[in-house]
């Protein structure tokens, strides 16, 4: 999988331009504020999964523009296709090789990548909520239709918190809770299977690289930690509880994913070194997976993640990045940092600009 060409209108700081990148190491320096990131953000959105900024789409604009958009060229699945992004009235609409699409989940699969950014640091240093979105933006690349299945789940549960804060006011309405309570169950058993499996098959990927960077010193697991596996009882045994709260206090929204280094939790007792490895770690072993998953390389974009690293981890994470096409920003041009550097661009004022290309 491979980008061919990436354009742009009104995209945040990149007014008009396009970048033509190279099959293997593209590093894109600039100093801060300059529209490094906003890069990576615009062609990450092809992914169809929501900005790794956290950005609503109303944001996505130039200031003062009230339209904009962006397209991608790509190589997947044995052919050339294109997909484009439209950003109007704080929405964004998608076409995908010619045809309009009814969301831009429907690139979902279509395009796939692995990014990593100083955000990311938060999986280990953040709450559960951090490491639930790792888990579920992963297996959505993997498997298209579990983005549906997780709207499902996020609708049926605002529905039942709705419910819970309505009941004390409408003892009738008691009666509609069992009809939500069994969509929420029927759709999270679904999602807690599917995360289990992922948490299951990426450990192997994830202790391999873990062990690379510690030279096998140290043992590395992970644990899928349900906070109700036998949910349709749990959510019935917890009713009286959810009513006086307001909201839902069971389920796969609570679950989190343990990360176990030598017999202790990483989360708690994990020193600022193994928590930086750990999730060098599980961002590798997602792009491995993915990989094997699509059977074809994802593109990885590595955002400013380099100064959080010290020289062993950089070096480790860039050895390891060879028949992938990554893009990767940083403040200079080292090239003789980055092994595979197939093209360099500056990037000043929300333009790219190509400043050597080697062999």
């Amino acid at each position: 999988m491979k980008i061919e060409r990436f354009s742009w209108c009104n995209f945040r700081n990149l007014q008009k331009g396009e970048l033509v990148p190279d099959n293997n190491v593209n590093v894109i320096y600039g100093r801060n504020a300059q529209g490094k990131t906003n890069l990576l953000e615009g062609m990450w959105l092809f992914t169809g999964e929501r900005s790794f900024r956290g950005s609503k789409d109303s944001e996505l604009l130039h200031n003062g523009c009230s339209l904009g958009g962006i397209m991608l060229n790509f190589y997947a699945a044995g052919r050339s296709q294109v997909a484009k992004i439209k950003i109007a009235g704080g929405r964004r609409t998608v076409e995908l090789n010619g045809i309009k699409k009814r969301s831009c989940t429907s690139l979902i699969g279509k395009f796939c990548a692995a990014v990593f950014s100083p955000e990311y640091l938060s999986l280990l240093y953040g709450g559960p909520a951090g490491r639930r979105n790792f888990m579920d933006a992963a297996i959505c690349q993997i498997k298209p239709a579990y983005a549906g299945l997780f709207s499902k789940y996020s609708r049926s549960l605002a529905q039942r918190n709705a419910l819970l804060k309505d009941i004390p006011n409408h003892a009738e309405l008691m009666d509609t809770l069992d009809i939500w309570d069994e969509r929420l169950v029927e759709a999270g058993m679904k999602i807690m299977r599917a995360r289990s499996a992922y948490v299951e098959k990426i450990a192997p990927y994830a202790e391999k690289f873990y062990s690379g960077m510690c030279g096998g010193r140290e043992k590395f697991s992970l644990k899928y930690e349900q906070n109700a596996p036998d949910f349709a009882s749990a959510l019935q045994k917890s009713r009286r509880q959810d009513m006086l709260a307001g909201h839902t206090c069971v389920g796969p929204h609570r679950d989190d994913m343990a990360i176990i280094i030598s017999g202790l939790d990483a989360r708690a007792y994990g020193s600022q070194g193994q928590k930086r490895s750990a999730i060098i770690a599980l961002k590798l072993a997602e792009a491995e997976m993915l990989k094997k998953a699509i059977g074809e390389a994802p593109v990885i974009f590595l955002d400013d993640v380099l100064s959080e690293l010290d020289s062993e981890r950089q070096n480790y994470l860039l050895n390891r990045l060879d028949g992938f096409q990554v893009f990767l920003t940083c403040c200079g041009p080292d090239i003789s940092r980055f092994p595979g550097c197939g093209a360099v661009f500056k990037v000043e004022g929300g333009r790219p600009e190509a400043t050597c290309s080697l062999p």
